[in-house]
């Protein structure tokens, strides 16, 4: 009896890690730096990095290599903050190197980061991955692998409790 030997699915190009750590290794430090801070994002965007080359046979583009990487590096800074027992990072609210002389402005700032803190790490997550990182609906719930309603609802509660939070700071109990 003759056996028909089976092939492995294989990726429809052939990648080199080399060339996607070069291409998106700042996008990814950054993703990594807003979630578990500057001091642990180097070690996470490596771990992301030497993942990604362990399973990108099985990266099967139904998304972007963006989108596939951040999602990497979602769960490895989940484990690194597990690992180091992290708490999450602040929004970052200001630019580095800006100059803001606006005292209305760093006021507002500090309500808005105040308010932000308040939130859950769900509802933190995805604020920055729509609202900071500029991702998708679709994206956003493919890197924290929860449906895209659920990207929505948390975003749509996220923003309320957000203005409760900002009403309170400002006097209004609306």
């Amino acid at each position: 009896m003759m056996q028909i030997a089976q092939e492995l699915p294989m990726p429809s190009r052939q990648y080199d890690i080399g060339e996607i750590a070069r291409e998106y290794y700042d996008c990814v430090y950054r993703f990594c730096a807003r979630r578990i801070g500057v001091d642990f994002a180097g070690d996470a965007a490596q771990e992301t990095f030497l993942t990604a080359q362990k399973v990108i046979h099985r990266f099967a583009e139904r998304s972007d290599l963006k989108t596939w990487l951040l999602g990497i590096a979602h769960n490895e800074c989940r484990r690194q903050a597990r690992k180091r027992r992290l708490a999450p990072e602040p929004l970052p609210l200001l630019e580095p190197g800006a100059d803001d002389r606006d005292l209305g402005a760093l006021v507002d700032r500090e309500a808005l980061r105040v308010a932000f803190a308040k939130l859950s790490p769900e509802h933190q997550q995805v604020v920055i991955l729509k609202e900071v990182e500029g991702m998708s609906y679709e994206d956003a719930a493919k890197i924290l692998g929860v449906p895209e309603g659920t990207v929505k609802s948390r975003l749509h509660h996220a923003f309320l409790q957000m203005r409760r939070s900002l009403g309170d700071v400002n006097g209004d109990r609306s």
